[in-house]
Order: C-alpha cells, then structure tokens, then sequence
C-alpha cells in the first residue's frame, strides 16, 4: 500500500528527510507527506487503495491531534471493528480505524486485526513512539538505533539515505545470504539496520511479542471448517476501490485463488522456453479469467535485476523475483491489486521432498543442509544459528513446520512485496491470514500429506475449483533456469554464482 519513514534524529533537514522518503516514492505514487514535531519526523509515500479521498493521505492525525499515524498496508476487517468498537469516523479509510482502536484499546488493539501491517503512532504530547508489525511480517519494516535516536522505515534504502546507519555489510547477514540466499533472525545486509520482528510492537522502548505461532497439537480442520477459512481470507483480500487481480501459474495454489476470487483479470509470467503458460491458460479458461501471459525475453533479464537492486539496496533472493516483477510492471496498466499464493506451501507441507524427511528423521545439520541449503559451501554455525528459536520443538516434523512457516516465509512476503511495490502494485497473500495459519499448526503430517499426495487436503476440498489435469499434476516451483539468463561456466553451481553475483551487484 504505501512507504512509511520515521526518525527521531533532531538534526535532520526537510529537505534531508524529504529526499530520503523520495527513495521509497515507487511504494506509494498517488501522494506523499511529511510531519514534523518536536523530536520527530515521520514521512508517507501513498498507493490508493481504501477511501481513495485525499482526506486520507498520511500521516493522519487523530481527532484531537495528540496522535500521529503513518501506516503500510490493508486491515481487512476495518469495517467489522469500526461497528464492533462504535467508532465515529470522517474517512472511510482503514487507517484512521487503526488510529482510533489504538486510542481506545492501545496495543491490545492488535490482536483484533486481520490484515498485513507496519505502522508507526507517535504521541505529540508525551513524545512516545508505538510501532508494530503483523504477525507474519508481510509487510516489511527495518530499523536502526542509534544516538540519533530510532528510525523505522519501510526500506533499507530511506535509512542510509538520512545517514542513520553505515552501509558497512553484515558479516553474520552475508553468511546467512550466501548460504541460505536471505536473511534470518533479524539480521540484514547491512550492520546498522535490522528488520522488526514480526509479531511484535515497540513500546517505550523495548520490543514487546503479541503473537506467536501456536505450539500445541490439534486435530485437523473439517473439509467444512478448511473452505470457510480459505474462501473468507480470499474474500477479505478482494476488498478494494481500485481493480483486483490474480497471478495464475497454473499451479494449485494460484488456481484455487483465482478461482474463489472470480476477478476479470490473471497474469502469468515465463522466459521463452521456460514458462507455465500452457497450464495458466487450462486454468484460466476454467475460470473464464481474461489471462495475460508476460514473455520476458532473457536479454532484458540483466538490466531488470541490475535495476531492482539499486532500487531495493539488498541483494534478491531468487531469480524469479524479476519475472515477479516484470509482471507486475505490465499488469499495473489493468489493475492494482494482486492476489498471490505465497503461504500455501508452508500450511500443507508443499516442499514435500524436506517434509518426508523432517517426519521420519530426527534433526541433523547435515541433513537439513542437503535438502534445504542454496549455497554448496559448508557451514553449519549458521544453519544452527538460524534454527536456533526453532530448538523449542520436540518432534523434527514441528520444528521444520515452525521454521517454514516462520522463517522461511518471511523471506518470500519480502520478495513479493518489494517486486509488486516497485511498480505500485500492492500484492495481498489469502494463504497467510492468520486465522488458517492458527488453525493448522500443530496438525499433523498425515493429514496434510494424506496418502502421500502433496497438498492433499487443498485437492480434495477445492475440486471442484481446480481442473483435474491440474489436480495431478506434478508439483513445479516457478522456475527460471539460470543458464538461460547468465553466463554460467560447465562447472560452475548456477545457484552458487547467482549469489554471488547479487552481491557483486550491491
């Protein structure tokens, strides 16, 4: 939805800030604005989604101007918790519901959201700042501290550019890259910023966690209980005044979303002789969805990866980030939202090759490494590094749940939103509502691997959305094959020298 910039940094200049905000100006094209008080600046780039009036540009003000909001992202459920909570509003936005629930409830006002979220509330009179993430971290949000003070922003990018952090590199974030292509734990490229952690909000001064990925077992969903929480979180995410929209590879996930959703547009994406077309077009003619299919020629390739770096100032984490977003540059012409499936393989199990292996096997570095690692060097201090919150776990099965659906989620919603935001278009993931992630922790591998068919519930439950050629079909990630768009050596790992090559880049 938008870029949001926060400092507390006294010395900064107007024109300093303002020019750090400008970084982030692709976030949110449609406006922008600037406030400043007493020991804070706070900054908002806009994309028009809800109430497309300008009396909800931000930052927004509460009614009694105590309290300043800028916030990036969608609350679905804004409409039920203005009725539920009584609230009076001049706006029709989400955002000025936010301002208000957090008047009324303070931080407690989080658990009652359903949506992707980063925000900043700064007290005028008491001079204090609330910041806080969704659960899953959809939304992104960094941070420095230093003796300036704290900065929140939405990109890596406006922090360096106000001077509030070096761009020394990470010694522990560049491990993490090289090996496991992204960034864990908190850690980024760079030293001086970190990300905020998902799931938790800031409050005089310290972090503080409101939610966390239930632990405990639980029998698994009716097929009843499993479409209800589906279609609503698909539902949810088609609310907008502004077009709405599908990617649709032709894979399950994608098709079971387009399907619900029945908007007029899809969009699928591919290299000439690498691409899913075929199957996007069988899916799509299912749905009777008006199908788009984006040809990226692989010369255009370099040029378009050189170019989402210097904008995004981290490394990608992987090559079909740039056909993500040379089809959200084309697809911006149509609509303006775009439904994604990112989450459904981390609620039913879809990297089944790991997933047969964290159920039958104990923990190993070792083992995890062959199955899961990027990088083809060794180094376990790492992997032990980044699985240590998930040591918790008792059985190997619930540990690599926990990591997927936490850790390595979290470095896809990164790659979506930066390559859907680059071109405005703000991407919204129905398989990562937090009420179906709640309800399938904790529930079994045979449930969700039942008889040994990936995503076995999602087939059964939605069969009548899906083409049944598409129900058997061999599971396929989205796939670009690096030969076809670098020059890689016979001997090189094409894997390795992507990542390489990304940080050569930076």
């Amino acid at each position: 939805m938008c870029g949001i910039l926060f400092t507390q940094n006294t010395k900064v200049t107007n024109k300093q800030f303002r020019s750090a905000l400008m970084k982030m100006a692709f976030r949110g094209p449609d406006a922008n604005g600037i406030a400043q008080h007493l020991g804070a600046w706070l900054g908002h780039t806009r994309l028009k989604i809800q109430d497309l009036d300008d009396q909800s540009n931000q930052p927004f003000y509460s009614d009694c101007s105590r309290y300043v909001i800028v916030f990036n992202g969608e609350i679905y459920n804004f409409k039920e918790l203005k009725q539920k909570f009584n609230l009076l509003t001049r706006t029709s936005s989400d955002t000025e519901v936010l301002l208000k629930l957090y008047q009324l409830l303070g931080p407690d006002m989080l658990r009652q959201l359903n949506g992707m979220f980063a925000l900043v509330i700064y007290d005028v009179q008491q001079c204090s700042i609330f910041a806080a993430r969704d659960r899953l971290g959809i939304k992104p949000l960094f941070y420095s501290e230093n003796a300036s003070g704290l900065t929140f922003s939405s990109e890596p990018s406006a922090i360096l550019a106000l001077g509030q952090a070096s761009d020394v590199w990470d010694e522990i974030g560049v491990r993490q890259y090289k090996k496991l292509r992204t960034f864990f734990n908190g850690h980024t490229i760079y030293r001086d910023i970190s990300n905020f952690p998902a799931g938790h909000y800031w409050l005089d001064g310290k972090f503080v966690e409101y939610w966390s990925l239930p632990e405990s077992e639980q029998a698994p969903p009716s097929d009843e209980e499993l479409r209800y929480l589906v279609e609503s979180s698909v539902d949810y995410r088609c609310i907008a005044d502004v077009p709405v929209g599908s990617f649709l590879s032709g894979g399950l996930d994608s098709t079971i979303i387009a399907g619900l959703a029945k908007k007029v547009h899809s969009f699928s994406a591919g290299l000439p002789n690498d691409n899913e077309f075929d199957w996007s077009k069988l899916a799509a003619a299912h749905h009777n969805s008006a199908l788009t299919c984006i040809e990226v020629d692989p010369n255009d390739f370099l040029p378009l990866w050189k170019f989402m770096i210097r904008h995004r100032a981290e490394p990608l984490s992987v090559p079909n980030e740039v056909l993500i977003y040379a089809m959200s540059k084309i697809l911006k012409e149509k609509i303006t939202v775009v439904l994604s499936g990112e989450g459904a393989d981390e609620l039913m199990f879809g990297y089944d090759r790991i997933f047969n292996w964290a159920n039958q096997g104990v923990w190993s570095v070792q083992e995890f490494d062959k199955r899961y690692s990027y990088g083809s060097h060794e180094d376990d201090d790492i992997i032990d590094y980044v699985m240590q919150p998930f040591q918790k776990y008792k059985s190997n099965c619930d540990r690599i749940a926990a990591f997927f659906q936490i850790a390595h989620l979290h470095g896809l919603l990164r790659r979506l939103d930066f390559a859907t935001m680059l071109c405005g278009v703000e991407a919204r993931v129905p398989f990562v509502d937090h009420r179906l992630v709640e309800r399938m922790a904790g529930v079994s591998f045979q449930y969700r691997m039942a008889g040994q068919q990936v995503k076995a519930p999602l087939k059964r439950v939605f069969k009548d959305v899906i083409p049944q050629q598409i129900i058997d079909r061999k599971k396929v990630g989205f796939p670009v094959q690096l030969q076809d768009v670098m020059d890689i050596g016979s001997t090189e790992s094409p894997m390795d020298r992507w990542l390489a090559d990304n940080l050569k880049l930076m």
